[in-house]
């Protein structure tokens, strides 16, 4: 199934079967946490010290990218219809994203990636917990187990990383997003009934407005260009387009549960591409991580096998 078949299915009305829609929506999530992984990476490769000019740009190319990606799929009138129908949802979802994607350039320039990774890793418990105590959501036993599991695995992975002065505003920052990611993905599942691909397309263009008034500038040479157009079209826009497809498919818990694979392939794409050779822990952590998605992927897969095929085995109601 091609990706712009998979939107198109996401958004179709009536909604797709339940066991489809959920596959579905665990691919389009994996594959924004794959896009978004190579964040770390491109960032690298910048020579712009100046972070609210790396937000602006980015930013700036992320609402191009979304806005674009509607025009085309929907045309203008559906467009404008979108964004006048995702309401105060919607509107959250922006702020959450907004506050999100611009904290985390931020945080980079007062902590390290690792302190960011590992208390980002708190975004499935804390989805979790949003959504049981704010709608009763329920939680399985494996998916409560699986968030443990990711959380040991990613503290493992960056356990031997940390050194120097913790700065409590970097850290402070990386709390923010990730209490911002788990609202934004609990409101994106509980109104499922609303395409947020508008209201993440306002989020960059909010944070594309703040960052305007902050930044101390906006040039930069021909690479760095192409790399906040790729930092911000690509990792940003496109990431944001697979994610709030895919979460309003499957339960909060789960989509944050599939976004830590961020965290994880994120090192290993420095490692490739920046000849950074990740740690021993870096690798059982994430070893870890990685082992505890697939086996949640294939418990929640065989369950709902064994669901559908009682289903099929009950007998027919007699006809009246």
């Amino acid at each position: 199934m091609s990706i712009v078949t998979s939107f198109r299915t996401a958004k179709s009305l009536p909604p797709v079967p339940e066991r489809t829609g959920e596959r579905l929506g665990v691919i389009l999530v994996a594959a924004s946490a794959i896009a978004w992984s190579f964040g770390g990476t491109i960032a690298r490769f910048l020579s712009v010290t100046d972070s609210w000019t790396i937000v602006f740009w980015r930013s700036f190319f992320a609402t191009l990218f979304l806005l674009a990606f509607m025009l085309v799929r929907d045309g203008p009138r559906g467009t404008l219809a979108l964004f006048r129908g995702m309401g105060l949802a919607g509107l959250a979802v922006a702020i959450c994203f907004a506050t999100a994607s611009s904290s985390f350039v931020v945080a980079l320039a007062h902590t390290t990636v690792a302190n960011i990774l590992l208390i980002q890793a708190g975004v499935p418990l804390i989805a979790a917990l949003l959504a049981w105590t704010l709608f009763r959501e329920h939680i399985s036993i494996a998916t409560w187990g699986a968030i443990a599991a990711v959380i040991f695995g990613v503290g493992v992975m960056v356990s031997d990383t940390f050194s120097g002065r913790v700065s409590p505003l970097g850290d402070g920052l990386a709390l923010l997003i990730t209490i911002a990611f788990a609202t934004a993905t609990v409101i994106t599942r509980r109104h499922a009934e609303i395409r947020m691909t508008p209201a993440v397309c306002l989020g960059t263009a909010i944070a594309a407005c703040l960052s305007a008034a902050l930044a101390g500038g906006y040039a930069a040479g021909p690479l760095d260009f192409a790399l906040l157009f790729a930092f911000g079209a690509l990792n940003l826009g496109f990431g944001l387009a697979l994610f709030v497809t895919g979460a309003r498919l499957i339960p909060a818990a789960l989509a944050a549960l599939i976004g830590t694979l961020e965290p994880v392939l994120g090192p290993i794409w420095v490692w490739l591409m920046n000849g950074e050779v990740p740690s021993d822990r870096t690798v059982l952590g994430g070893a870890i991580v990685l082992l505890a998605l697939l086996v949640h992927l294939l418990m929640e897969a065989r369950r709902q096998s064994r669901g559908a095929g009682r289903r099929a085995a009950m007998p027919l109601p007699p006809a009246s």
